[in-house]
C-alpha cells in the first residue's frame, strides 16, 4: 500500500525578514519511493513561523484529491498548533487564553481548512539533526527565499 508523506520547512533571513518555505512529498511503497514532487516558495517580508505554516499549507494545498498523509515537520509551533491549540482558538473566536488575538490567524484558518478532507498525521523531527528529507526540505526553503534576498542569494 502507498503512504504518503509530506516533510515541510520554513526559513527567514531575519525574523521579519525574506523568508520561504520548502516541501518534499514522497509517495512510499515500503521503503521505496514510488514519486516524489518538490515544491518552494518565498515572500520578502515575513518571519519563521509565517514560512512553516505556509510549507505545511501548500503541502496539502497541493494536493488534488482527499489523502491520507503524513506531515512532518521540524517545528513545534505548527504540530502543536494545528493538533491541539487550535481547537481553543475556534472555541474563543480566534482569540489566545489571554483573549488577545491569534497571531497568523489567517494562516492557522487556511491550514484548518486545508487538512479538512485530508486524513493527516503529524509528526514532528528536531531540524538539523540529519534527517535526510528534513534536510531536503530546508533546502527548497532556503532556495525558495533566495528570490528575496538582496542579491538574490
Amino acid at each position: 500500500m502507498t503512504e504518503l508523506y509530506a516533510y515541510t520547512d520554513g526559513a527567514c533571513s531575519g525574523n521579519p525578514g525574506p523568508g520561504g518555505w520548502g516541501v518534499l512529498m514522497r509517495a512510499m511503497d515500503g521503503d521505496t519511493v514510488r514519486k516524489e514532487r518538490e515544491l518552494k516558495g518565498g515572500e520578502a517580508e515575513t518571519t519563521n513561523n509565517r514560512m512553516e505554516l505556509m510549507a505545511a499549507i501548500s503541502a496539502l494545498e497541493s494536493l488534488t484529491r482527499d489523502s491520507k498523509i503524513t506531515v512532518v515537520t521540524d517545528s513545534a509551533y505548527v504540530k502543536n498548533g494545528v493538533t491541539g491549540w487550535i481547537h481553543g482558538w475556534k472555541r474563543n473566536g480566534w482569540k489566545t487564553a489571554a483573549k488577545k488575538p491569534v497571531k497568523n490567524a489567517e494562516l492557522w484558518q487556511r491550514l484548518d481548512e486545508a487538512q479538512k478532507r485530508h486524513d493527516v498525521t503529524w509528526k514532528w523531527v528536531k531540524g538539523h539533526a540529519g534527517h535526510p528529507e528534513n534536510e531536503r526540505a530546508d533546502e527548497l526553503a532556503r532556495a525558495g527565499m533566495a528570490p528575496f534576498k538582496p542579491g538574490g542569494k
